[in-house]
């Protein structure tokens, strides 16, 4: 077995790789499997209510080869509090939550020199305490969407990822029909389910987990 000191190396080598501070010809002859975290933040914005949803702090965690290729890893996201006004002038609010229902999965694609990230992960969207003109609205702790949402995220056209330091996410993602929401199900269905929902995320501070 290679020893610590040699593995360290290997990944030593590997990450310059994907910084792009080693010319590709003295990359290894099989390429590393890494391990990598990254801090990723940002926000979604609903179309219907046009709200903004907080997207983390959160850690994304990827398994990927440093010279590109498919891409597995998870992304779980905290839960937070969104508010929009209802018919323009009625204030509502409400915990979101995301339950994660498939774990991330992607594509790392070299573009000469550099490379872009596309990403996929699904959760069911989960909301609670949701109150009108301050008043709760029961909606109980059960109600989410039938089928999980999936967000599509990848660098915009003309930014990149990298693999050692993290890049710029973009995407949209359809929000279907919800359940389990009490009296309220038929209310919350007449507002927020539609597409058009839009995603950016920033992911930096990429750190390897040996």
């Amino acid at each position: 077995m290679p020893s610590t000191l040699t593995r360290r190396r290997r990944l030593g080598v590997s990450l310059a790789a994907a910084l792009g501070t080693v010319a590709f010809a003295a990359a290894p002859a099989h390429a590393e499997t890494l391990t990598v975290e990254y801090d990723a933040a940002g926000t979604s914005t609903i179309a219907s209510t046009g709200s903004q949803v907080a997207l983390g702090p959160a850690t994304l965690t990827i398994q990927a080869e440093s010279e590109g290729g498919p891409v597995t890893g998870t992304l779980p996201l905290p839960g937070t509090r969104t508010q929009f006004k209802l018919a323009g002038f009625i204030p509502v609010s409400a915990d979101v939550s995301f339950e994660v229902a498939e774990p991330l999965t992607g594509t790392i694609t070299r573009v000469g020199r550099q490379r872009t990230i596309a990403t996929s992960a699904s959760y069911y969207l989960k909301l609670s305490n949701v109150k009108a003109v301050g008043l709760p609205l029961f909606a109980g702790p059960w109600c989410r969407t039938k089928e999980p949402i999936t967000i599509n995220a990848a660098s915009p056209e003309g930014e990149y990822f990298a693999i050692g330091t993290g890049g710029h996410l973009t995407g949209e993602f359809s929000i279907g029909k919800f359940e389990h929401c009490g009296l309220n199900t038929l209310l919350i269905n007449s507002i927020i389910p539609g597409d058009g929902n839009t995603v950016d995320l920033q992911v930096s501070n990429a750190r390897i987990v040996e």
